[in-house]
Parts: structure tokens; sequence; C-alpha cells
């Protein structure tokens, strides 16, 4: 997509404006990560943040950020009070600046107090347009690919107001590619990452997760310590489609990248399960990041009889409810887990997820501060312990 075939300038390129989609709670954090990253004029709206880039940034931005889900590129903003007009503008644009026939694309669409009211119907005739035009231009129409097409589009309407954007990621940016295989409700990606953000952990004492699941946390933690990129094992981004895409100045953005990757020492960041099946994987999962299962350590244990874990930066995702196959008694796991961490835990420091927050009560530990933190839907809380 390197030849500028295009006559029309689409928005971004007016403005050098893009939007950033991630959880609500985590756009503070996610503001000082974009800024981190070369972002201008950071603002906040629903569900994300407006932020200004150049080409290299915005490489960088879904090269590296990993609090974010995606990066949508605005190609055209108007008023939008019937699905024929949203059909009619979306023929206006010439789609062969970002696809051909060969290629498959999806569309996922957002409405709000507008006309069209439901977000599947606006979808549709976005899809419906897309493809019309490739039929009238060359015969031949491009194919749907819900799950990974070679072009995501979105649209929003809200009071109306119609934008359709292309998705720079390529899909959602918690998909790292390291996980080969997973347990019952693995943490998402972003949620673990922002885990990691909060401890404020710098690699300068061990990391250790007691119930490491997939491994999730343990892979974050490693890829944050060892500044690795977080979409390192990224085949595609969305960005490639661009009209004005620069692949020298991608390069130079993923050399750097790769460049200014730490070793870390083996046994840094390390972690147990109880269960075998878990263990496996999260070996497997911290493998694809690390290229030897020996780096970080993870052995099969029970959390309560592991003998001590004092010095160290506790993370963890304990079980609940939901993550469980039968239901256990939870508020006597958790004042165990509370005992667990006053008796052999001493000198460290404990930031625990809480997916169910009505357990903090049993945990019977004061926390240092509480902070919202959604999962899978699940309206938990990350609470930081300071064990003396």
């Amino acid at each position: 997509m390197e030849e500028e075939s295009h006559t029309l300038l689409y928005l971004y390129q007016t403005n050098d404006r893009f939007f950033a989609q991630m959880a609500e709670e985590l756009k503070e954090m996610a503001a000082e990560e974009l800024q981190s990253l070369g972002a201008t004029d950071t603002r906040e709206v629903y569900r994300g943040l407006h932020f200004g880039a150049t080409p290299k940034v915005l490489y960088k931005i879904n090269y590296h950020a990993r609090l974010i889900n995606r990066v949508l590129a605005p190609l055209l903003t108007f008023k939008c009070h019937s699905d024929q007009y949203l059909y009619r503008k979306a023929l206006q644009i010439p789609w062969t600046d970002f696809m051909d026939p060969s290629s498959t694309f999806a569309v996922f669409a957002t409405v709000s107090h507008s006309a069209i009211r439901h977000s599947q119907f606006a979808a549709l005739r976005l899809k419906d347009a897309v493809v019309d035009f490739f039929r009238q231009q060359t015969g031949q129409r491009p194919s749907i690919d819900r799950r990974n097409p070679d072009v995501w589009l979105n649209l929003h309407i809200q009071n109306n107001e119609a934008t359709i954007s292309l998705d720079t990621s390529g899909g959602s940016l918690h998909r790292r590619g390291y996980r080969v295989g997973s347990v019952t409700a693995p943490m998402a990606e972003t949620v673990a990452a922002a885990i990691i953000r909060y401890s404020g952990w710098d690699g300068s004492v061990p990391l250790y997760d007691p119930f490491c699941g997939s491994g999730t946390l343990l892979c974050e933690a490693y890829m944050h310590a060892a500044n690795m990129p977080a979409a390192m094992l990224r085949k595609k981004f969305g960005f490639e489609r661009l009209p004005d895409f620069d692949s020298r100045v991608w390069q130079a953005v993923r050399k750097e990248g790769l460049e200014g990757i730490a070793l870390l020492p083996p046994g840094l960041i390390s972690g147990s399960d109880a269960s075998a099946e878990a263990v496996n994987t999260a070996r497997k999962n911290c493998a694809k990041i690390t290229k030897s299962e020996a780096t970080i350590r993870i052995e099969q244990k029970a959390a309560f009889k592991l003998d001590r874990l004092r010095g160290k930066t506790i993370v963890c995702n304990p079980p609940y409810g939901i993550r469980m196959n039968k239901q256990p008694d939870l508020p006597h796991f958790y004042e165990n887990l509370g005992n667990f961490l006053k008796q052999r835990c001493s000198g460290s420091t404990a930031f625990i997820y809480f997916g169910e927050r009505k357990y903090l009560k049993n945990i019977g530990l004061r926390a240092s501060w509480k902070k919202p933190l959604t999962n899978g839907g699940l309206d938990g809380r990350l609470a930081k312990y300071d064990l003396y």
C-alpha cells in the first residue's frame, strides 16, 4: 500500500489525530503510556483517548503499548440520519486505497442515541457499501472474515454523527501472540499489564505469582522488565493498509524496538500453581517470549504449601467462583490467603486481584490502596498489601 493511489484526503491525514480504545478505568494510565511513546494532545472521551501522532509514533504505539486495545484512524465523519445515507457516503470512499477484491475484511460498529439504532444493522450497511464499491469497480467482491481479516473497519455513530475508521492495530492488541494455551477464565493481557504497571515493579526485586494459571501475569512482567515490545509476536498490523504507510519508517521502529530488549536473569520472575495442566500451559506460554522454559521458573505447588515468599513483589489473580469448576468455600480460602501472606511473606509487597470484590473483607489485611479493574466483564479490584 505504498503507492499513493487515492485522491481523497482522509480525516486522519488532515489533522494527524487518532483514537485509542481501552478500558475506562485505564484511561489516565494509558494516556501516560501514549505520551511516553510520543503521542501529543491526548484528550479523554468515553471508552478512549483522542491523540495526535506522526506515522512513526502511530507505528510505535501499536508496537509497544501494553494497555490499549486498538488504535483507529478516522477516514470520514458526517451527519447520518439514515442507513441509506450511511450507505451512500461509504460508497464514495475509494476502498481500493486499503484493499483489493482478494482481501478479506470485517466491520465492527457501535451506535448510541441515533436514528440508526442497531450496531449490527449499521455494520451491515457499511459492509454492503464496501462490497458494492468493488462490484461496480471490478466485478468482483472481497470476502468477510470475522476472525482474522486483512482489514478491520470501525463504524461509530453517536447522536447521528458517524465516523468510519480503519483499525490500525489489525485486531485487538491484547492478543500478544504468546498464549498458545489457556486455563479457565484467563486474565486479559491488558489487565495483567495494568497490574504490573500499578505495582511499580522495576525488576530490582524478584517477582512471584503463587496462582499463575496460564502465566499471563508472568509473561506481562517479563515483557515489561525486558522492555519487550508488546506486539513483538504480531505478524501484521492494520496501519500497513493505510495509503500513506511508510515501510521504511516501520522497519526502523521495529528494529529499534527489538534492539532495546534486555536480557533478564533466570529466576527473577517465577511462579507456581496447584494444577499440573496450568503449570504445563504457563511454561509453554512463557517460553514463547523467553525462548526457554528455564528463564521464568514455574513449579507445581499449592500456594499454601510454599515455604515462604519474603522480600518479593507478589502479584496474583487467585481463584474465584467463575474460575473454579466447583464452588469451594471461598470466604475460607481468602481467610487462609490472608494468613499465608501475614505469616510467610514478610518483607514482601502483594498486589492481589479480586475478580469478586466481596472477598476483600475475608482476607483480614488492610489494603494500602484499591483500584477498580474490570476483567472479562467482572467489576474487580486490585489491592496492594505491604507485608511487614
